[in-house]
């Protein structure tokens, strides 16, 4: 059973609504345990922290909110569109125009450069592209001063540099021509307290620049404090 605290989802416009989902239950396969999620409601700006133990289902809720997964029952509705609805080219198209991602093993591209990882969204997306300022490489630039990148890293290819930097550029790949939605996966489960509070408070100013919404997945309850609405999954499986 999920449940919530500290967040009581309110109906609002879809013009103003990152997300909703409603009734939304996912099984691995025959014989596994059916998870069930909370109903979510998150307005367009605002932040969400969700919580819960190893095998609470967080990651998995995370990859039907980017629509990787579809659900067994219920819907996934983002800025008014039906993403469980959609085909799968359909989800992939919508989830690279619109939703920015930090994986929890980052996902970055080993031969890539840190510059070229933080752009290849602008690659994938024309929107994405043509939303930066005033063209990909220089919101690049911008992005990896702001999280504190040196410029003598940003043509190194990401596998020469640190785990906490690899972490910050793929948030500023996630951040990258203004995506309505940012999903981040335990972002900061390898770096240490002051570098995880760093890296926080520049992935939420960041956003708030650009008017992008945050659900951001850790077991570390400490960093409830800076979000929005809180959501705790406690034993999601039935």
């Amino acid at each position: 059973m999920a449940s919530t605290k500290n967040y009581s989802p309110q109906p609002t416009a879809d013009a103003d609504r990152a997300l909703a989902t409603t009734g939304l239950t996912y099984c691995w396969g025959p014989g596994q345990p059916t998870l069930s999620f909370p109903d979510l409601n998150l307005s367009t700006g605002e932040h969400l922290f969700l919580r819960g133990a190893s095998g609470s289902g967080k990651s998995t809720l995370l990859s039907l909110l980017s629509g990787m997964l579809t659900p067994a029952s219920g819907s996934v509705r983002m800025l008014g569109a039906s993403l469980d609805q959609l085909s799968s080219g359909a989800r992939d198209r919508f989830r690279a125009d619109h939703i920015g991602v930090i994986f929890q093993q980052f996902n970055l591209v080993p031969y890539l450069t840190a510059e070229a990882n933080v752009t290849l969204p602008c690659r994938l997306s024309n929107q994405r592209r043509d939303a930066t300022d005033p063209e990909p490489a220089q919101e690049a630039h911008r992005l990896l001063t702001a999280l504190d990148i040196p410029k003598d890293c940003w043509r190194r290819k990401v596998t020469q540099l640190s785990i906490g930097q690899q972490q910050r550029i793929a948030a500023a790949r996630a951040l990258i021509g203004g995506p309505n939605l940012i999903l981040a996966d335990e972002p900061t489960s390898a770096l240490d307290s002051d570098n995880r509070d760093r890296f926080l408070d520049l992935l939420l100013t960041l956003a708030e620049a650009r008017n992008t919404s945050v659900v951001f997945v850790s077991h570390d309850r400490a960093l409830a404090q800076h979000f929005d609405h809180q959501v705790t999954l406690e034993g999601a499986a039935r």
